[in-house]
């Protein structure tokens, strides 16, 4: 038995459980690694969601493009950049996603803290 993490409030912490809930998400994200996946996601979605076992939630989430839901979903950050890379999206829209900013603005909040 595993003990709980503790709560960090705004986040979804990648555990154990959140391994099993998303293993059918992050398996298929994982395929996006192969070129001819990609193209075969771009040309049918729903039937390669199918493919893969995807539930409601996390189906809806990737027709949402909704990077929240998708971790909510059980969906890990790494996999999930392999999906968003599909559409041009990089780990900077994935974290203007999460803070609920702008790219612009996740951006310059980077800066910042890079040079305090």
């Amino acid at each position: 038995m595993t003990t709980p993490l503790p709560k960090i409030p705004g986040t979804t912490p990648f555990d154990g459980v959140q391994a099993q809930k998303g293993y059918a998400l992050n398996k298929m994200c994982f395929s996006f690694n192969s070129a001819g996946n990609r193209e075969a996601f771009k040309a049918d979605e729903e039937a390669y969601m199918r493919q893969y076992g995807l539930n409601e939630q996390q189906a809806a989430a990737i027709r949402a493009r909704n990077v929240l839901d998708l971790i909510a979903a059980g969906g890990n950050a790494y996999y999930l950049a392999k999906f968003a890379g599909i559409f041009g999206l990089d780990m900077q829209d994935i974290g203007a996603q999460q803070t609920g900013m702008s790219k612009e603005e996740f951006r310059a909040k980077l800066r910042a803290a890079a040079h305090p």
